[in-house]
């Protein structure tokens, strides 16, 4: 806290522009006021305003470097040959050191210096965006085909059926897999955990704190006005990433070093890699730009003093309503203040001997629990979508990376942070009950459901891939692997083709039996057929490339109705949120609302993309294999896929309708039993007024 200026009782009366000059001599040396301090006070650094707008920039920033790993999950599992579990795990990881230092931040409060500690945080998120590019430069320049990386004009060649060339390449492939191989390997993975970690670690300090200056420093009736737009700007965040991922991805990966000759592949083809690196040196620099403001904030600043004539009209949904922290007055009990208030009076060890005691008598609240238990199912829906979603449209709907993050970034964010708006509108503009709140939520999570029911059969089928999926009423197939027999086709390459007769993709030219090349100039591009092909009925000719879907114009109705029923979850945001504020007692809500994103980060957040990943994996058909070790995944069963993909979701929103149901029906239930007691009380009090009216005119009688 800062140092208290001249009498106690007398420093609410001090005017003004005397307390903006003492404010000043707590940074010159000495602790003495400057000559010039009346000229400091019109400093940019000390206006709450501009903290919001350099605090709005920075979330925005490090939300939009959290969410780019998410736009470019399949790119990094195609790169570095990783499973969707293991992605998974990657995209929870930065999570792990949030949650670890989440709960201590509460405990520092106001005692360390607010901003800087911030720009500190932002510094750890910037170097954490330059560890996550790491893997491209000390990786060798991407392989996607057999040939040497200094001899791309070989792409084609390399997997036709020439048995004399071909013989001696499983040997050459097998002693690449050298145990220098494996280790690197291993050392990429680990610096992107390890990166991963630190960006949750950086992110500690930058909400919690940036918000709690906010609201000691605004004036108690702008606080819900500056925290709404600061939400608001914040939202966007997550679709900026996946707007960058859009646009990086169109790039070629290797785009720092390109081969002589360029390369032979286009973004619709399922060996492009984009350069999914790029997007974090831009998201890096944006952080580094908006952390440096930070190092210039005073630990302390004058208090606003007027208060702003529309501050009702903008952004309810982040209001904090009638009980929120910034209505808390000077002049309440301490027992009465939040965490962050009574934490600078305990030691670190009081604070870790309190925590538990406050933590058990929170959960124990049946509305608490239950609201938190619906959001940890609402949040595993979430987190599995944002993660696996753009992968999932890639493979279901077969269109390409930057087309998948362009309908997120565009629909699916947007309209979710409509419906929280929407949500924080109603509860605000119809003052709605606890028993209303949950109402709102059971239809929100209702009509969530509803929109998702569909999705179960919108989809493409699984391609036919010649001698993995099992498709005997196709003509040719019963020739495989037959008819490549002589070919000698490594089983580790990949290089796909597509018969246009009968739709049927082979894993590579040797595999349909190809023996000669084709190339033909197209709309300023070359298209390349394949002929001379055992494995084809009449010979080919077959195109280079995965056969088109036959369905790809139903990947619009299918975001569209997976938008709006983000909207309905999305809906349940504010309600639920005010449930906890007004369910708890006001000594405990800083704290529930601490352990209520504790616990949504361990129980949801964390477990929640490793389960999506896992289900994806265990729907594959076809996997890449890497020295011995399963790499990524190369075709799955589209239905499977589906089932399982959106089974999950459907699951978790069921939960969460389960949990809102017991809350709305315990809210009615106590809601009959409060009218009972004041219909009785009131019965009982007309009872009393009319028995002393009574006796006068009986004793007249």
């Amino acid at each position: 806290m800062g140092p208290r200026i001249g009498p106690v009782g007398e420093e609410p009366q001090m005017p003004d522009k005397d307390t903006k000059a003492m404010k000043g001599t707590d940074d010159t040396p000495g602790g003495k006021a400057s000559p010039d301090a009346q000229d400091l006070q019109p400093s940019v650094f000390h206006s709450i305003k501009f903290f919001v707008l350099c605090h709005s920039l920075l979330q925005l920033s490090q939300l939009m470097i959290s969410g780019y790993l998410k736009s470019s999950i399949s790119t990094v599992e195609k790169r570095f040959g990783l499973s969707s579990q293991t992605s998974g795990l990657l995209a929870a990881f930065n999570e792990v050191g949030n949650t670890i230092l989440i709960v201590f931040v509460s405990y520092f409060g106001s005692r360390v210096h607010r901003p800087r500690l911030i720009g500190c945080g932002a510094i750890l998120v910037v170097l954490a965006g330059l560890l996550m590019t790491f893997p491209h430069f000390i990786s060798e320049p991407y392989r996607y085909d057999r040939t040497s990386s200094g001899d791309m004009s070989q792409d084609f060649k390399a997997s036709l059926c020439l048995p004399t060339t071909l013989v001696p390449a499983p040997a050459a492939s097998n002693s690449s897999c050298s145990s220098h191989t494996e280790v690197k390997h291993l050392t990429v993975v680990g610096i992107m955990f390890m990166a991963q970690t630190l960006l949750g670690v950086g992110a500690v300090p930058i909400q919690p704190f940036g918000i709690s200056y906010i609201d000691d420093f605004a004036h108690s009736n702008n606080s819900p006005l500056y925290l709404g737009i600061l939400f608001a700007v914040t939202l966007m965040g997550p679709g900026l990433a996946f707007g960058l991922g859009s646009v990086m991805l169109r790039l070629y990966v290797d785009i720092d070093r390109m081969p002589e000759g360029g390369i032979s592949l286009t973004p619709k083809d399922p060996r492009w890699v984009g350069a999914w690196w790029l997007g974090f040196l831009v998201s890096a620099g944006a952080v580094a730009l908006a952390a440096i403001p930070y190092f210039f904030f005073p630990k302390e600043m004058p208090t606003e003093k007027h208060e702003l004539r529309f501050r009702r009209r903008v952004l309810a949904v982040a209001s904090k309503d009638e009980d929120s922290p910034s209505e808390q007055s000077p002049g309440e009990p301490p027992e009465k203040q939040v965490l962050g208030q009574i934490a600078p009076d305990l030691t670190v060890i009081q604070f870790i001997k309190v925590f538990p005691r406050v933590l058990l008598r929170t959960l124990r609240h049946p509305i608490f629990l239950l609201v938190v238990l619906s959001q940890v199912c609402l949040s595993c829906a979430v987190a599995g979508m944002a993660t696996f979603l753009s992968k999932f449209l890639e493979r279901q709907f077969s269109i390409t990376a930057s087309y998948a993050n362009m309908f997120i970034g565009c629909l699916s964010i947007p309209t979710a942070i409509m419906g929280i708006a929407m949500g924080g509108i109603l509860v605000k503009c119809l003052h709605l009950s606890p028993l209303r709140c949950s109402a709102l939520c059971l239809l929100g999570t209702l009509f969530c459901l509803l929109f998702k029911l569909p999705l179960f059969f919108m989809g493409c089928p699984t391609h036919q891939i010649a001698g993995i999926t099992p498709q005997s009423d196709q003509p040719g197939l019963e020739l495989f692997p037959g008819c490549m027999e002589p070919c000698s086709c490594p089983s580790d390459d990949f290089n796909p083709v597509c018969d246009p007769s009968t739709h049927v993709e082979y894993l590579t030219p040797c595999h349909a039996g190809c023996t000669n090349q084709v190339a033909q100039a197209a709309l300023n591009k070359s298209q390349v057929f394949y002929t001379n092909c055992s494995c084809v009925t009449g010979g080919g000719p077959v195109q280079a490339g995965s056969c088109d879907s036959t369905c790809s114009h139903l990947v619009l109705p299918f975001i569209l109705l997976m938008s709006l029923g983000g909207v309905m979850a999305s809906l349940t945001h504010t309600p639920s949120f005010m449930l906890i504020l007004r369910g708890v007692k006001k000594e405990d809500k800083a704290l529930a609302v601490g352990i209520q994103f504790m616990l949504l980060r361990v129980l949801a957040w964390m477990p929640s993309p490793v389960i999506h990943g896992s289900a994806i994996d265990t729907t594959c058909v076809h996997w890449a294999w890497s020295c011995g070790r399963r790499a990524v995944c190369r075709y799955y069963d589209n239905d499977l896929l589906r089932n399982r993909f959106i089974g999950l979701q459907f699951f978790f929103s069921m939960g969460s309708l389960a949990c809102f149901a017991l809350i709305w029906a315990i809210l009615r239930q106590q809601d009959k039993e409060e009218r009972t007691k004041v219909a009785s009380s009131g019965l009982q009090q007309q009872l009393l007024e009319s028995r002393p009216e009574k006796k006068p005119e009986e004793s007249r009688v």
